[in-house]
């Protein structure tokens, strides 16, 4: 028998997360193909192109669009151009990966449901983390109820970037600083993990840099939830530390779990006990992995491999994100 046909890809955007994630994760996604670059620094994307072995370059994404070679493709684009990017997309008639967050708003992300619907098209969004072998296995504990009724999920991401201009420093253009860059993935994370229970309150703080455009570079936040389930996030990207810290922890009735390494501790005849499983270490790291693992994911949605399920979990993601930045910039608690 013949084997299938690779799935065409083309890039919108060859910035960080295309070279160090999408790219590499093509290059060894079986099933997949790059064909085409799209970047408005054309001398970038020709470089690229040549390196990765995709035949086309192009620098305004209609051209790539009218592509017949193309069947998907991957953006990756600044933070505003992606509801815009995804949209033209779904018209043309091509599944789309759009890296988080799909939309600015939670309104543009109905609007992205409701074309792919309309266009009979595929979306999917950039939730990486979901597909991690580590989150994997943890799923598994609480998914089989070894850990008990989750009652808290303790989050967080401190680093120091140092001074970095560019559109992710704009509100306008990247729709939030630290908390979107940083906190999203953790939210998105614990929501799915926990089967999106339902928010009653937020309470968050945060601190912002100067000018009316200007991002935050921390906040903190609170959410609780009808199961009684807490979740909260400290992230900053001005820590002033030689290290940056990292961390992501479950708490259930009968155990619980961190990531990084994973370490997953339940009740054994009354007494904690260390159940973390164990295995061979990972060839590559967990980041490249996520992403290579999500692409495969994506091609099988789009061969009907695996079933399709549109992201409409993503509108209770930013409803949610939403009510921690209005909590924030009002500087009270809301209920939700």
């Amino acid at each position: 028998m013949a084997a299938a046909a690779p799935i065409r890809f083309g890039v919108v955007g060859a910035g960080a997360i295309a070279q160090t994630a999408h790219l590499p994760a093509l290059a060894k996604t079986r099933g997949a193909e790059l064909v085409a670059l799209c970047d408005n620094d054309a001398a970038k994307a020709r470089a690229l192109a040549e390196r990765f072995g995709a035949r086309d370059v192009f620098t305004d994404i209609d051209d790539l669009l009218e592509l017949e070679t193309l069947d998907a493709v991957i953006v990756a684009t600044p933070n505003h151009l992606h509801e815009p990017h995804v949209l033209a997309a779904l018209r043309a008639g091509v599944d789309v990966l759009c890296e988080r967050p799909v939309s600015l708003t939670t309104r543009g992300v109905e609007r992205i449901l409701a074309a792919a619907q309309r266009t009979g098209r595929k979306i999917a969004v950039g939730n990486n983390h979901r597909f991690r072998s580590d989150v994997q296995q943890l799923s598994r504990f609480i998914r089989g109820g070894e850990l008990g009724a989750l009652s808290g999920v303790r989050a967080g991401q401190l680093q120091f970037r140092g001074a970095q201009p560019g559109w992710r420093n704009r509100r306008a253009e990247s729709g939030g600083g630290a908390f979107l860059e940083l906190g999203y993935p953790f939210l998105d994370l614990a929501l799915w993990l926990a089967d999106f229970p339902t928010p009653v309150r937020v309470s968050s703080h945060l601190e912002r840099g100067r000018g009316a455009n200007a991002v935050e570079d921390r906040l903190i936040t609170q959410i609780e939830f009808e199961t009684g389930l807490t979740f909260t996030c400290d992230v900053a990207w001005n820590y002033v530390a030689t290290d940056d810290r990292w961390w992501f922890e479950t708490m259930g009735a009968r155990g619980s779990a961190r990531l990084s390494p994973l370490r997953v501790v339940k009740l054994l005849n009354g007494k904690p006990t260390d159940v973390s499983p164990s295995g061979a270490s990972a060839r590559e790291s967990l980041f490249l992995q996520s992403y290579r693992a999500e692409l495969a994911h994506f091609v099988a949605m789009i061969t009907g491999a695996t079933p399709y399920e549109p992201p409409a979990d993503q509108v209770a993601v930013h409803r949610l994100l939403e009510g921690v930045y209005r909590s924030a910039d009002e500087g009270k608690e809301i209920r939700l």
